[in-house]
């Protein structure tokens, strides 16, 4: 059952570490052809794609995918991430709306999994060594303290992208409003 949850957990990771990768991507080279700022954009979604690539390098050592699971998360990766990028070239609004709503869902999941080690149905395993470091996380911190970690990060996602998906609405930039940057 840890191991359908870390599994469950990896592939909503796989997609998630896309989305600001790309988008920071395109806003990286919008500035420099514009030869302008992007008021922090940047570094907010760079530093989401790394915290969303953290997650999975997590999960992935909850789960101990097999080959044919690593497969699988290279597979929908290439179709995400091309699927998202011309999703971003055609509206920018859109993107950051549907990776909020994909953040809601990972929050969602993330209380499951919680729900789950608190019932006795899963495990409380200690948590993962890349855990412990990247959130600096007590030595003996459990999986329950890393799920509630990661779900915080995925709230502060989900707020960014909905805040983001709102300026577009409003017909303004990105680069007009400061990002909301060093959460972690």
């Amino acid at each position: 059952m840890q191991k359908r949850y870390g599994c469950r957990a990896m592939m909503l990771e796989t997609v998630a570490a896309v989305p600001g990768m790309v988008g920071g991507m395109l806003l990286h080279l919008r500035s420099l052809r514009n030869f302008e700022h992007s008021g922090g954009w940047i570094k907010a979604l760079l530093e989401e794609a790394e915290n969303e690539r953290m997650h999975l390098m997590t999960f992935m050592e909850v789960a101990k995918p097999k080959w044919y699971e690593r497969a699988l998360v290279v597979t929908v990766q290439g179709i995400f991430f091309n699927a998202y990028f011309l999703l971003y070239l055609l509206s920018p609004r859109i993107a950051h709306r549907m990776v909020g709503y994909l953040e809601e869902e990972a929050i969602h999941s993330y209380t499951q999994y919680l729900h789950e080690i608190d019932c006795g149905r899963l495990p409380n395993v200690p948590a993962p060594p890349i855990a412990i470091d990247y959130w600096r996380l007590p030595k003996d911190a459990s999986i329950r303290d890393v799920v509630e970690v990661v779900r915080a990060d995925e709230a502060h996602h989900r707020d960014v992208n909905h805040f983001a998906a709102d300026i577009h609405e409003e017909g303004r930039l990105l680069k007009d409003s400061p990002a909301p940057i060093g959460y972690h």
